[in-house]
């Protein structure tokens, strides 16, 4: 075997894009260090702006990271104790976490095998007189129906947290997600769609009512320095983290278009072969963030793969209402059936902006040789 041949393939290789940007990177610590101010200094503004431009939202809140958007999301919605909140097992794990942690009760629909994101009837079936939110995910990069998301919300009058954490970039019709619910919540953990260089996130919002709200919540529930109505949280992005994602923002159009080419071959190297790959959706735009593929012989498959030096995910083989840590919530195997077989089949095979057609080629060799 040529050394070509065995090369290893990475799951995300980030080298390429900080070669591309380290001139750019370096400039802009040196440029906050200058300033002194590290923290909520002026590219954090700059970039609050220019995220709500991009969403087509009013408003972009900066925070510590993913995790902190959801929760402050919830606090902000008045979502707490007593309160049920409807989300999908099948998303990782901070999704249910944040609604344990406001003392509300994650409610676990089924998921759409296509899409991998909340089934609507599923949804509709699950609402109860407690429910007081729906917390859709548009998992791997892949825009949840949210025509079916806010029809449901409204018939019922609840609120909706769009988890965009995977998605930045894709979007439902005309709107772009985190737009179209009562926030919507981003990552910019470094393998993301729009990366940081450590720990980020952000609300968006079209709601004035709750604007101020999320900014007292992010710097520990304070109205002016010293002055505190209620109890917050310390989370508030790095100004020098927000200088990057400045930069990194105007390039996000290009790398989302490279990872659908990736998609792309992916796709078209994986036809017919009984690999079942991504579906597009009607109606949205598919960024992957993650390429999941479903494989009934996943684990021999990915043994194979790693046998040849090809990295891949699992996203995510166990799901969330099958968890230990819900086992009080008494949900028990065959309950959500769509989920629980598909965890057994997925697998996400690497994919990055930088990717080489060479690479996604062989990654396709291998796994269709999969003994």
């Amino acid at each position: 075997m040529s050394s070509a041949v065995s090369e290893a393939v990475p799951f995300l290789d980030l080298s390429d894009e900080f070669k591309a940007l380290e001139q750019e990177w370096i400039a802009a610590i040196r440029a906050t260090g200058k300033s002194g101010r590290f923290i909520l200094g002026d590219d954090v503004g700059l970039l609050e702006k220019e995220i709500a431009q991009y969403t087509g939202t009013a408003h972009a809140i900066s925070l510590a990271n993913g995790t902190d958007a959801l929760t402050l999301s919830l606090r902000a919605l008045d979502i707490g104790p007593g309160d049920e909140v409807i989300t999908t097992p099948f998303t990782f794990f901070a999704t249910a976490e944040v609604i344990s942690h406001v003392g509300a009760t994650p409610v676990f629909a089924d998921i759409n095998p296509d899409s991998f994101n909340l089934d609507p009837e599923s949804v509709r079936a699950k609402i109860t007189a407690r429910t007081k939110a729906i917390l859709p995910v548009h998992l791997f990069g892949n825009p949840t129906d949210m025509t079916a998301m806010m029809d449901i919300a409204r018939e019922s009058g609840l609120a909706v947290v769009e988890d965009s954490a995977q998605a930045f970039g894709a979007a439902w019709g005309e709107y772009k997600v985190g737009s179209m619910g009562d926030t919507g919540c981003f990552s910019f953990y470094p393998t993301k769609v729009l990366g940081c260089y450590g720990d980020g996130g952000m609300i968006t919002t079209n709601r004035e009512d709750i604007k101020d709200h999320l900014l007292r919540l992010r710097n520990h529930g304070a109205v002016k320095p010293f002055v505190h109505d209620e109890i917050g949280y310390n989370s508030r992005l790095d100004t020098i983290q927000a200088s990057l994602l400045r930069v990194k923002l105007k390039k996000v159009d290009k790398d989302i278009r490279h990872r659908r080419e990736v998609a792309a071959l992916y796709t078209e190297l994986l036809k017919d072969t009984g690999v079942i790959t991504p579906t597009l959706p009607d109606g949205g735009q598919h960024v992957f963030n993650l390429y999941t593929v479903r494989v009934k012989n996943r684990d021999q498959a990915r043994q194979h793969l790693t046998d040849h030096n090809i990295a891949t995910s699992l996203c995510y083989p166990m799901p969330l209402h099958l968890q230990a840590v819900y086992k009080n919530l008494g949900y028990q195997p065959g309950d959500l059936p769509v989920c629980e077989q598909l965890a057994y089949e997925v697998l996400s095979l690497p994919v990055f902006p930088a990717m080489k057609k060479e690479q996604v080629k062989r990654v396709c060799e291998v796994l269709t040789s999969t003994p």
